[in-house]
Protein backbone atom coordinates (compact mmCIF):
# COMPACT_ATOMS: atom_id res chain seq x y z
CA UNK A 1 0.00 0.00 0.00
CA UNK A 2 1.75 3.20 -1.19
CA UNK A 3 -0.26 6.02 -0.08
CA UNK A 4 2.65 8.44 -2.03
CA UNK A 5 0.67 7.21 -5.04
CA UNK A 6 -2.94 7.54 -4.12
CA UNK A 7 -1.64 11.71 -2.98
CA UNK A 8 0.13 12.13 -6.29
CA UNK A 9 -3.06 10.97 -8.29
CA UNK A 10 -5.02 13.10 -6.41
CA UNK A 11 -2.89 17.03 -7.21
CA UNK A 12 -3.06 15.96 -11.05
CA UNK A 13 -6.59 15.26 -10.75
CA UNK A 14 -7.27 18.37 -9.53
CA UNK A 15 -5.33 20.40 -11.59
CA UNK A 16 -6.99 18.84 -14.55
CA UNK A 17 -10.07 19.56 -13.32
CA UNK A 18 -9.34 23.24 -12.26
CA UNK A 19 -7.59 23.69 -15.89
CA UNK A 20 -10.54 22.24 -17.63
CA UNK A 21 -12.91 24.15 -15.93
CA UNK A 22 -10.77 27.40 -16.10
CA UNK A 23 -10.79 27.36 -19.55
CA UNK A 24 -14.59 26.92 -19.64
CA UNK A 25 -15.25 29.84 -17.28
CA UNK A 26 -13.05 32.25 -18.67
CA UNK A 27 -11.83 32.72 -15.24
CA UNK A 28 -9.07 32.04 -13.49
CA UNK A 29 -9.43 29.70 -10.49
CA UNK A 30 -7.40 31.22 -7.12
CA UNK A 31 -5.40 28.95 -5.34
CA UNK A 32 -5.35 29.38 -1.63
CA UNK A 33 -2.45 26.53 0.00
CA UNK A 34 -3.26 26.01 3.64
CA UNK A 35 -1.47 23.98 6.71
CA UNK A 36 -3.40 22.32 9.48
CA UNK A 37 -2.45 22.63 13.01
CA UNK A 38 -2.51 19.02 13.74
CA UNK A 39 -0.97 17.39 10.87
CA UNK A 40 -1.06 17.72 7.08
CA UNK A 41 -2.86 20.54 4.96
CA UNK A 42 -4.56 21.36 1.46
CA UNK A 43 -5.08 23.04 -1.71
CA UNK A 44 -8.02 25.12 -1.93
CA UNK A 45 -9.31 26.15 -5.50
CA UNK A 46 -11.89 28.62 -5.92
CA UNK A 47 -13.42 30.93 -8.51
CA UNK A 48 -16.77 33.16 -7.59
CA UNK A 49 -18.80 35.68 -10.29
CA UNK A 50 -16.73 33.41 -12.43
CA UNK A 51 -18.49 33.42 -16.35
CA UNK A 52 -20.10 30.29 -15.86
CA UNK A 53 -19.75 29.60 -11.92
CA UNK A 54 -20.93 31.61 -9.66
CA UNK A 55 -19.36 29.95 -7.05
CA UNK A 56 -17.34 26.36 -7.11
CA UNK A 57 -14.32 24.81 -5.56
CA UNK A 58 -12.29 21.79 -6.29
CA UNK A 59 -9.92 20.67 -3.04
CA UNK A 60 -7.24 18.82 -2.28
CA UNK A 61 -6.74 17.72 1.29
CA UNK A 62 -4.29 15.19 3.19
CA UNK A 63 -4.25 15.71 6.48
CA UNK A 64 -3.25 13.54 9.47
CA UNK A 65 -4.99 12.92 13.39
CA UNK A 66 -4.23 11.38 16.50
CA UNK A 67 -7.55 9.93 16.54
CA UNK A 68 -10.17 9.24 14.41
CA UNK A 69 -13.27 11.91 14.62
CA UNK A 70 -17.10 9.89 15.69
CA UNK A 71 -17.92 10.83 11.88
CA UNK A 72 -15.13 8.22 10.86
CA UNK A 73 -15.81 5.60 13.06
CA UNK A 74 -19.39 5.10 13.23
CA UNK A 75 -19.16 3.08 10.74
CA UNK A 76 -15.95 0.97 12.18
CA UNK A 77 -16.69 1.30 15.70
CA UNK A 78 -13.66 -1.25 16.14
CA UNK A 79 -11.19 1.74 14.57
CA UNK A 80 -12.37 4.62 17.36
CA UNK A 81 -9.16 5.88 18.91
CA UNK A 82 -6.88 4.79 16.14
CA UNK A 83 -4.45 7.34 15.05
CA UNK A 84 -5.34 8.63 11.26
CA UNK A 85 -4.44 9.94 7.56
CA UNK A 86 -7.34 11.27 4.89
CA UNK A 87 -6.50 12.78 1.50
CA UNK A 88 -8.67 13.34 -0.94
CA UNK A 89 -10.00 15.55 -3.97
CA UNK A 90 -13.89 17.50 -3.53
CA UNK A 91 -15.75 19.72 -5.89
CA UNK A 92 -18.80 21.10 -5.97
CA UNK A 93 -19.59 23.65 -8.83
CA UNK A 94 -22.64 26.07 -8.66
CA UNK A 95 -23.16 27.75 -11.94
CA UNK A 96 -25.18 30.93 -12.29
CA UNK A 97 -27.53 29.55 -15.32
CA UNK A 98 -29.98 27.87 -13.62
CA UNK A 99 -30.39 25.94 -16.63
CA UNK A 100 -26.62 24.21 -15.64
CA UNK A 101 -27.01 21.31 -12.98
CA UNK A 102 -25.19 22.14 -9.60
CA UNK A 103 -22.78 19.29 -9.42
CA UNK A 104 -20.74 17.50 -6.49
CA UNK A 105 -18.02 15.01 -6.97
CA UNK A 106 -15.60 13.61 -4.28
CA UNK A 107 -13.01 10.44 -4.22
CA UNK A 108 -10.77 9.62 -1.20
CA UNK A 109 -8.82 7.72 1.14
CA UNK A 110 -8.48 7.03 4.65
CA UNK A 111 -5.73 4.93 6.26
CA UNK A 112 -6.09 4.32 10.58
CA UNK A 113 -3.04 2.79 12.48
CA UNK A 114 -2.40 1.37 15.68
CA UNK A 115 0.91 0.75 17.22
CA UNK A 116 1.50 -3.49 16.52
CA UNK A 117 -1.04 -3.89 13.94
CA UNK A 118 -1.63 -3.73 10.24
CA UNK A 119 -3.12 -0.44 8.74
CA UNK A 120 -6.98 -0.36 8.07
CA UNK A 121 -7.13 1.30 4.51
CA UNK A 122 -10.67 2.09 2.54
CA UNK A 123 -11.82 4.77 0.14
CA UNK A 124 -14.50 6.27 -0.86
CA UNK A 125 -16.36 8.93 -3.39
CA UNK A 126 -18.80 9.44 -6.33
CA UNK A 127 -20.42 12.40 -7.66
CA UNK A 128 -23.98 13.25 -8.49
CA UNK A 129 -26.06 16.30 -9.80
CA UNK A 130 -28.81 18.73 -8.63
CA UNK A 131 -30.43 20.34 -11.50
CA UNK A 132 -33.01 23.22 -11.06
CA UNK A 133 -34.89 22.92 -14.74
CA UNK A 134 -33.47 19.63 -15.89
CA UNK A 135 -33.49 17.97 -19.09
CA UNK A 136 -34.03 13.78 -19.34
CA UNK A 137 -30.73 14.00 -22.04
CA UNK A 138 -28.69 15.36 -19.28
CA UNK A 139 -29.46 13.03 -16.67
CA UNK A 140 -29.17 9.69 -18.99
CA UNK A 141 -25.35 11.23 -20.36
CA UNK A 142 -24.19 11.57 -16.68
CA UNK A 143 -25.73 8.36 -15.25
CA UNK A 144 -24.07 6.27 -18.08
CA UNK A 145 -20.79 8.17 -17.60
CA UNK A 146 -21.17 7.05 -13.79
CA UNK A 147 -22.17 3.48 -15.19
CA UNK A 148 -19.08 3.18 -17.62
CA UNK A 149 -16.92 4.31 -15.01
CA UNK A 150 -17.77 0.95 -12.79
CA UNK A 151 -18.28 -1.23 -15.31
CA UNK A 152 -14.66 -2.63 -15.11
CA UNK A 153 -15.51 -3.31 -11.48
CA UNK A 154 -18.36 -5.94 -11.63
CA UNK A 155 -21.65 -6.01 -13.06
CA UNK A 156 -23.87 -5.03 -10.11
CA UNK A 157 -21.09 -2.42 -9.30
CA UNK A 158 -23.27 0.20 -10.74
CA UNK A 159 -26.50 -1.07 -8.89
CA UNK A 160 -25.24 -1.08 -5.61
CA UNK A 161 -23.49 2.34 -5.75
CA UNK A 162 -26.24 4.26 -7.84
CA UNK A 163 -28.80 2.83 -4.88
CA UNK A 164 -26.17 3.53 -1.87
CA UNK A 165 -25.69 7.63 -4.09
CA UNK A 166 -29.85 7.50 -4.10
CA UNK A 167 -30.19 6.73 0.23
CA UNK A 168 -27.59 8.94 0.73
CA UNK A 169 -28.17 12.06 -0.67
CA UNK A 170 -31.92 11.97 0.91
CA UNK A 171 -32.93 14.29 2.80
CA UNK A 172 -34.72 12.95 5.47
CA UNK A 173 -36.80 15.97 6.99
CA UNK A 174 -38.21 16.85 3.30
CA UNK A 175 -38.50 13.15 2.56
CA UNK A 176 -37.08 14.28 -0.73
CA UNK A 177 -34.10 13.27 -2.68
CA UNK A 178 -31.28 16.31 -3.04
CA UNK A 179 -31.28 15.70 -6.93
CA UNK A 180 -30.89 13.12 -9.11
CA UNK A 181 -27.97 11.27 -7.54
CA UNK A 182 -25.35 9.30 -9.68
CA UNK A 183 -23.10 7.01 -7.60
CA UNK A 184 -21.58 6.79 -3.74
CA UNK A 185 -19.58 4.24 -1.94
CA UNK A 186 -17.60 4.56 1.30
CA UNK A 187 -15.80 1.88 3.34
CA UNK A 188 -14.21 0.49 0.36
CA UNK A 189 -11.43 -1.97 0.96
CA UNK A 190 -12.59 -5.58 -0.66
CA UNK A 191 -10.47 -6.49 -3.38
CA UNK A 192 -7.68 -5.25 -1.77
CA UNK A 193 -5.28 -1.57 -2.56
CA UNK A 194 -4.96 -1.48 -6.38
CA UNK A 195 -8.60 -2.88 -7.25
CA UNK A 196 -9.99 -0.21 -4.98
CA UNK A 197 -7.49 2.43 -5.79
CA UNK A 198 -8.09 1.72 -9.65
CA UNK A 199 -11.94 2.16 -8.91
CA UNK A 200 -11.62 5.45 -7.23
CA UNK A 201 -9.28 6.59 -10.28
CA UNK A 202 -12.17 5.42 -12.72
CA UNK A 203 -14.93 7.81 -11.28
CA UNK A 204 -12.37 10.58 -10.56
CA UNK A 205 -11.38 10.25 -14.22
CA UNK A 206 -15.06 10.39 -15.94
CA UNK A 207 -15.88 13.23 -13.78
CA UNK A 208 -15.30 16.05 -16.72
CA UNK A 209 -17.08 13.46 -19.42
CA UNK A 210 -20.19 13.42 -17.04
CA UNK A 211 -20.50 17.30 -16.62
CA UNK A 212 -18.78 19.55 -18.88
CA UNK A 213 -20.90 18.36 -21.78
CA UNK A 214 -23.94 19.84 -19.63
CA UNK A 215 -22.45 22.67 -19.37
CA UNK A 216 -21.54 23.43 -22.69
CA UNK A 217 -25.35 22.20 -24.40
CA UNK A 218 -27.09 24.68 -21.54
CA UNK A 219 -25.12 27.47 -20.32
CA UNK A 220 -26.26 29.82 -23.39
CA UNK A 221 -30.25 29.46 -22.85
CA UNK A 222 -32.02 32.20 -21.79
CA UNK A 223 -33.34 32.88 -18.33
CA UNK A 224 -34.54 35.39 -16.41
CA UNK A 225 -35.96 36.38 -12.87
CA UNK A 226 -38.09 33.19 -12.09
CA UNK A 227 -35.92 30.74 -13.16
CA UNK A 228 -32.88 32.91 -10.50
CA UNK A 229 -35.45 32.52 -7.86
CA UNK A 230 -36.23 28.91 -8.21
CA UNK A 231 -32.58 28.41 -8.51
CA UNK A 232 -32.01 29.89 -5.06
CA UNK A 233 -35.06 28.50 -3.37
CA UNK A 234 -33.75 25.05 -4.37
CA UNK A 235 -30.16 25.88 -3.68
CA UNK A 236 -31.50 25.67 0.14
CA UNK A 237 -31.99 22.22 0.02
CA UNK A 238 -28.06 21.54 -0.52
CA UNK A 239 -27.60 23.94 2.29
CA UNK A 240 -29.98 21.46 4.22
CA UNK A 241 -28.06 18.17 3.75
CA UNK A 242 -24.57 19.49 3.85
CA UNK A 243 -24.75 21.02 7.31
CA UNK A 244 -27.07 18.24 8.59
CA UNK A 245 -26.38 15.19 6.99
CA UNK A 246 -23.42 15.26 5.00
CA UNK A 247 -20.41 13.26 6.20
CA UNK A 248 -17.43 14.95 4.80
CA UNK A 249 -18.59 17.89 6.38
CA UNK A 250 -19.32 16.33 9.45
CA UNK A 251 -15.54 14.91 9.33
CA UNK A 252 -13.87 18.40 8.50
CA UNK A 253 -15.48 20.14 11.23
CA UNK A 254 -14.55 17.62 13.70
CA UNK A 255 -11.36 16.84 12.90
CA UNK A 256 -10.79 20.39 12.90
CA UNK A 257 -10.02 20.96 9.02
CA UNK A 258 -10.89 24.40 7.87
CA UNK A 259 -13.27 26.09 7.81
CA UNK A 260 -13.56 28.26 4.61
CA UNK A 261 -11.89 25.31 2.63
CA UNK A 262 -14.89 23.15 3.86
CA UNK A 263 -18.22 25.16 3.82
CA UNK A 264 -16.61 26.61 0.26
CA UNK A 265 -19.59 24.03 -1.21
CA UNK A 266 -22.43 26.11 -0.27
CA UNK A 267 -23.91 28.44 -2.69
CA UNK A 268 -23.51 32.23 -2.57
CA UNK A 269 -27.05 32.93 -2.43
CA UNK A 270 -30.38 31.06 -1.44
CA UNK A 271 -33.77 31.40 -0.30
CA UNK A 272 -36.10 29.80 1.62
CA UNK A 273 -40.05 29.86 1.60
CA UNK A 274 -42.45 28.88 4.07
CA UNK A 275 -44.58 26.14 2.96
CA UNK A 276 -44.09 26.75 -0.79
CA UNK A 277 -45.12 24.00 -3.42
CA UNK A 278 -44.86 24.78 -7.62
CA UNK A 279 -48.03 25.58 -9.64
CA UNK A 280 -49.27 22.39 -11.41
CA UNK A 281 -48.07 21.85 -14.56
CA UNK A 282 -45.34 24.58 -14.36
CA UNK A 283 -41.89 23.88 -15.28
CA UNK A 284 -40.64 23.96 -11.56
CA UNK A 285 -43.20 21.39 -11.15
CA UNK A 286 -41.80 19.12 -13.22
CA UNK A 287 -38.40 18.71 -10.99
CA UNK A 288 -40.11 17.23 -8.58
CA UNK A 289 -42.68 14.85 -10.64
CA UNK A 290 -40.05 13.85 -13.11
CA UNK A 291 -36.57 13.85 -11.64
CA UNK A 292 -36.95 13.93 -8.14
CA UNK A 293 -37.83 10.34 -7.67
CA UNK A 294 -36.43 6.99 -8.35
CA UNK A 295 -35.83 6.10 -11.78
CA UNK A 296 -33.15 3.89 -13.41
CA UNK A 297 -31.77 6.69 -15.97
CA UNK A 298 -29.61 3.73 -17.97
Amino acid sequence: MDTNLVKGYLLGLQARIVDTLASLDGQPFRRDEWQRPEGGGGITRLIEEGGVFERGGVNFSHVLGRQLPPSASAHRPELAGRAWEAMGVSLVLHPRNPYVPTVHMNVRMFVATKEGEAPVFWFGGGMDMTPYYPFEEDAVHFHRTCKAALEPFGADCHARFKQWCDEYFYLKHRQEPRGIGGIFFDDLSQGGFEQCFSLMQSVGDRFLDAYVPLVLRRNQLAYGERERDFQAYRRGRYVEFNLVFDRGTLFGLQSGGRTESILMSLPPSVKWRYDWHPEPGSPEAKLYSDFLIARDWV
